[in-house]
């Protein structure tokens, strides 16, 4: 296809030519004097309106940005060393995607309402991003779990890369979607000691996917796919705009621009991939076919490298990587994405790799074969053993609505681990689709996925195993915040409650799925922790 014969249409994705942009690199935050913080430890950061080109033939899109940049600036911090971070909310008071007023907390509240989630940390309550610790421009109305206006981030925990995004309840899947998302890169001693690609060669990748209109503006679905909802009784007329079961856009962005390229020196480089969209996965591999470095995870790094042909990202997964390119100078390597629930011509691919830069000095990076010491947490110290389901049903409006736990997310608290207790949560998936399960606070190790009988345990709520335990995937071996809960299987995984009591949540990261309702509140106590037996259920 000649592009330059046609015009490019933002809405086609067979008129928008693909590697023409160069990857930008998200600039990193600076901090503020404020006499009540020590030095260099306070930042302000803005949530803006702006202008944005995802492409170089698009015309500027309005976006909401953190400091009005999309993805927002990156925020580097030390372990153990606290950030404070004041998150300002200057936006518009009306929101220019469209808002459901069915959903929870949303008809009785303001238009526009965020609260920023640093998703992976191990933080207070009051500094979490809770949903309904929500504030309007200048602090006008806020939600009722808001405590502060400065979140408090004591960084004590392992070096590894995190991000920010707004958590705002029932508005989620809007405000990430306009453009409120970034790095929240966290180091430690370990880094200098295994002497990876560092400064320039270090580069993040955030990758969503988008949809545009004719005129370039961001594209959201406002009615189902199929569109008729099923009967239910008493059911209320559909809602216009209604939520809907997942955004899923036609066009790929790393860092912002459609299908960029990296023009790379012949050496190493480590890339902190994140999955940021709303509902796609991806399974990322190199078009050569090479190896690659995996590092890390959601929660740190691995405790030795791991050479991987390819790594699937759910909605929130991080990756930690490094891709050596010494070996094939003036050569062309795409990021290809091979996953199939969505797969078309275009979202197959992600960026492209040039090596075409000459090298600037001899490269002393390397690639570590041992990063970090094992932690491990074994299931027979287990204090509680959780099983929880994943359901659907239909809401008041004959839409499709899953569930944690058969719950809705204004019932009562019923996951109250106990501080100091380590739990193992049983995540029995009896919905047709899979869902990456986020659990704030803690890091997790996956223990295992495990097929079962979905019909017998619908029915009469009987677990009834089918096969053998599934080990985790090489790639997901480390410490997790986010884990993928696959179709007919139970995904154990095994968490520590430690340091920090009082409310949080857990939630699937298919946004649309967290507005409407699947997220269910956590609250951790101080009581004494109790011991729950094994399940007696047929395992």
């Amino acid at each position: 296809m000649n592009f330059s014969e046609q015009p490019v249409n933002p809405a086609d994705p067979n008129t928008i030519p693909k590697f023409i942009d160069k990857l930008v690199k998200p600039p990193t935050a600076r901090p503020r004097a404020n006499k009540n913080y020590p030095v260099n430890s306070y930042y302000e950061i803005q949530m803006l309106k702006s202008k944005h080109r995802f492409h170089k033939n698009f015309p500027f899109t309005e976006v909401w940005g953190y400091d009005g940049i999309v993805p927002g600036p990156t925020i580097e911090s030390k372990k153990d060393y606290t950030t404070y971070v004041k998150y300002l909310n200057r936006l518009p008071e009306k929101h220019f995607l469209p808002i459901d007023y069915s959903l929870h907390g949303v008809n009785n509240s303001a238009e526009v309402r965020t609260v920023v989630h640093l998703h992976g940390a191990n933080v207070a309550s009051a500094s979490d991003g809770h949903p309904e610790a929500w504030y309007t421009k200048n602090y006008a109305a806020t939600g009722p779990t808001f405590k502060q206006e400065v979140h408090e981030y004591t960084n004590h925990q392992p070096g590894t890369t995190l991000w920010y995004h707004d958590h705002a309840m029932g508005l989620t899947r809007l405000n990430v979607v306009a453009g409120l998302a970034g790095f929240y890169l966290l180091r430690d001693s370990s880094e200098e000691r295994l002497q990876l690609p560092q400064g320039n060669y270090e580069i993040p990748l955030l990758i969503q996917d988008k949809s545009f209109n004719e005129d370039g503006s961001i594209f959201y679905p406002t009615e189902l796919d199929p569109p008729f909802p099923l009967p239910v009784p008493d059911q209320l007329p559909l809602p216009n705009p209604t939520v809907t079961l997942g955004y899923v856009g036609n066009t790929i962005l790393v860092n912002g621009k459609v299908w960029p390229i990296l023009n790379v020196e012949p050496r190493k480089y480590r890339f902190r991939i994140l999955n940021g969209s709303n509902r796609r996965s991806y399974n990322l591999r190199l078009s050569n076919d090479e190896k690659i470095s995996q590092i890390g995870t959601d929660g740190g790094f691995l405790a030795a490298t791991v050479n991987i042909d390819s790594v699937e990202l759910t909605p929130a997964e991080r990756v930690d990587v490094i891709i050596d390119f010494s070996d094939f100078a003036n050569e062309e390597i795409i990021l290809m994405n091979d996953d199939e629930e969505f797969a078309d011509e275009h979202t197959n691919v992600i960026m492209k790799f040039t090596v075409n830069l000459p090298l600037k000095g001899e490269d002393t990076s390397q690639i570590p074969t041992l990063l970090e010491p094992a932690m491990e947490l074994h299931e027979h110290h287990a204090h509680t053993v959780r099983d929880l389901p994943l359901t659907s049903t239909l809401d008041r409006y004959g839409r499709l609505m899953l569930l944690l736990g058969d719950k809705m997310y204004h019932d009562p608290a019923t996951e109250k681990p106990s501080l100091d207790s380590i739990e193992v949560w049983n995540l029995i998936n009896t919905t047709p689709v899979h869902h990456p399960i986020h659990v704030h606070l803690v890091q997790f190790k996956i223990l295992e996925r495990r097929p079962f009988n979905v019909d017998l345990y619908v029915a009469e709520g009987k677990l009834q195993f089918t096969g053998p335990p599934e080990e985790p995937h090489d790639y997901e071996r480390g410490w997790k915040d986010t884990v993928k809960a696959d179709i007919g299987k139970v995904t154990k995984i095994i968490m520590h409650w430690k340091e920090h009591t009082g409310d949080y949540i857990w939630h699937c990261h298919f946004l649309e799925h967290e507005d409407h309702d699947m997220m269910r509140p956590i609250r951790v106590i101080k009581d004494a922790h109790p011991v729950t037996p094994p399940h007696s259920n047929e395992h």
